[in-house]
């Protein structure tokens, strides 16, 4: 008998024990993962929700895009963010991301939000889609209306400014006044 056959003998019961362990963090690792990324390019195709359709705004237009409007936040997650929403990309929504939904905005997209009340801003991922509730331009997660300052009131007053559009090769960038 090998020394290896014999090393495996004697330490089966410990490599057994090892398994279901080790098998639970790899789930567990594998679903923390935000971005599985279903898409490539832009999600500019039109929708429909309530009876209402939605086309979204090319890629040229979003990148010059400012608005100002009512914001709220939502959370998607429950029991502590063990389950999750999807966002419209089929990314996983978590409390603790720096995202948020905008109706029509190219998904994904990076923009500034200014809250116009106290002047707080901060950077966030538009992924996925809404708020469907009139009147409203914007929905953040709870960690970005923290950030804003607005959490406890639940709505506020601000600006979006759109960074950037696109993920990974795909991006694209505001061009800035050098460039004409």
């Amino acid at each position: 008998m090998s020394n290896w056959t014999i090393w495996w003998n004697r330490n089966l019961r410990n490599v057994r024990r090892l398994r279901y362990p080790v098998l639970a963090l790899t789930l567990l690792l594998a679903s923390c993962s935000s971005r599985p990324g279903g898409y490539s390019g832009y999600m500019t195709r039109s929708y429909t929700v309530r009876g209402q359709d939605y086309q979204p705004m090319s890629v040229d237009a979003a990148l010059g895009h400012k608005e100002t409007g009512i914001c709220s936040w939502y959370n998607e997650s429950k029991w502590f963010g063990l389950k999750r929403g999807n966002t419209s990309l089929g990314e996983k929504v978590m409390p603790w991301h720096l995202t948020g939904a905008h109706k029509t905005l190219p998904l994904p997209a990076l923009v500034k939000v200014t809250n116009l009340e106290n002047g707080k801003s901060v950077k966030l991922r538009i992924n996925d889609r809404g708020p469907f509730i009139a009147g409203r331009h914007l929905d953040v997660t709870p960690r970005a209306a923290k950030k804003l300052g607005f959490y406890e009131k639940g709505l506020t007053t601000t600006r979006l400014e759109v960074i950037s559009v696109g993920d990974g090769r795909y991006k694209r960038r505001k061009r800035g006044w050098w460039f004409f």
